[in-house]
């Protein structure tokens, strides 16, 4: 009876068990479905392969630069007047000695004819005495043979030789005549000149102030006032912008560069030094900086440039080719990145770095080549230990709206 009974409550005890292990299981699940479908979601981040490419050391401007002209010229005539003809207009092309605008210089030109006249005047008179001279050296000629023969006194022969002479005086003193009324001639045309605007060399008219009939006055000396014609050769540009003295001792003329415009982002246009400002120039409230000037080593590719578009440079220092590197933006405080693991898990790692610019950093050590960097830093919850998830490129993107139509 007792071992009856001892069976019962131990086959009770046994179900009891396998009931407590089913429900312990069932709980275990239910809680494991419930972690699951409560879990936070993986966050969604920017990454970039740690590839092998070059890495530069590179001196940036510390303010805007610009696009500027070789050759610019703000003229105006060296006299002053009323404007007679004005005989181009803002964005026309002109050659060198082209003339842009002309004073009223009716005066000027009447006087250069007056002198002209005096010139044809003195040139005949000179004619006219130089005969006089000739006529009268024949003449003494004569005389001499006639004294030589005893036909002629040598009074006579004495007198004719004078008279010779001091003719072929007056030739001469007429020859100056000619010489005076030739510089007067000079003169006349240089005044004239000064009521002509010609060009200087070859360029665009960018500028051109006054109208006809209005009256121009050249600047006194230290008061600049608008030229009446501002030309630019735009067969020539470079760019001059602000490099901080720190970075200044680092440059030397003939380094290589980048140039981008905010008229063409996206778009690197290849320079070169060609000029670093021997001074340094200090502007109250503003960093010292050094000025310098990079050319366009392709002259074809600024043939759509405007003179004035804002810029900014890049200058080459030092360079290694074949590095592992990383997107600079990807780099935390103390030379700290987050790498996404194959477990979906964000790693920290500290890095050794090498030459830097702002696009990328070199990697000596601390991160492989093909390891995942996370470079949107910003976003909320990124962190070491945060699950993430990488999103796609914006190549990829593209290549999965195209799919379903293809």
């Amino acid at each position: 009876m007792r071992t009856h009974r001892a069976l019962t409550l131990k086959s009770q005890c046994g179900r009891l068990a396998i009931k407590l292990a089913l429900a312990l299981i069932v709980v275990c699940l239910l809680a494991a479905g419930l972690w699951y479908v409560m879990r936070p979601k993986p966050i969604s981040v920017a990454v970039a392969l740690a590839d092998v490419g070059r890495v530069e050391n590179t001196i940036a401007n510390t303010r805007a630069g610009s696009v500027m002209a070789c050759r610019r010229a703000k003229l105006a005539p060296p006299a002053g007047g009323r404007i007679e003809q004005l005989k181009v207009t803002e964005g026309d092309r002109v050659r060198a000695g082209q003339v842009l605008l002309t004073l009223w210089n009716d005066d000027l030109t009447a006087r250069e004819r007056l002198s002209r006249e005096q010139l044809q005047t003195a040139r005949a008179r000179v004619r006219e005495v130089c005969e006089l001279a000739k006529a009268s050296a024949r003449d003494a000629g004569r005389a001499r043979d006639l004294r030589a023969r005893n036909f002629i006194s040598q009074e006579a022969a004495e007198r004719a030789a004078a008279d010779a002479a001091a003719k072929q005086a007056s030739c001469d003193s007429t020859g100056t005549q000619v010489a005076e009324a030739e510089a007067r001639i000079q003169a006349s045309r240089a005044d004239t000149d000064r009521t002509v605007l010609r060009a200087p060399f070859a360029g665009i008219v960018a500028e051109v102030n006054g109208e006809l009939g209005e009256y121009l006055t050249p600047s006194p000396p230290g008061i600049p006032t608008l030229p009446a014609v501002d030309l630019i050769d735009d067969s020539c540009l470079f760019v001059s912008a602000p490099i901080d003295e720190v970075d200044g001792a680092q440059l030397k003329v003939g380094m290589r560069g980048r140039i981008t415009l905010d008229a063409y982002r996206g778009q690197n246009f290849a320079g070169k030094v060609r000029r670093i400002a021997p001074y340094v120039l200090a502007v109250e409230k503003q960093a010292r900086t050094v000025e310098v000037e990079v050319e366009f080593e392709q002259p074809g590719e600024t043939k759509h440039l405007l003179v004035g578009y804002s810029a900014d440079l890049e200058i080459v220092v030092t360079g290694r080719d074949n590095v592992v590197r990383v997107p600079t933006p990807a780099l935390m405080p103390g030379n700290r990145v987050l790498v996404l693991g194959a477990g979906g898990l964000l790693e920290e790692r500290r890095i050794e770095a090498g030459l830097a610019n702002w696009e990328f950093t070199e990697v000596k050590s601390g991160v492989a080549r093909g390891d995942n960097v996370v470079t949107s830093l910003e976003r909320e919850g990124v962190k070491a230990g945060a699950r993430a998830v990488a999103e796609k490129s914006a190549a990829e993107k593209k290549e999965a709206a195209k799919a379903p139509t293809q």
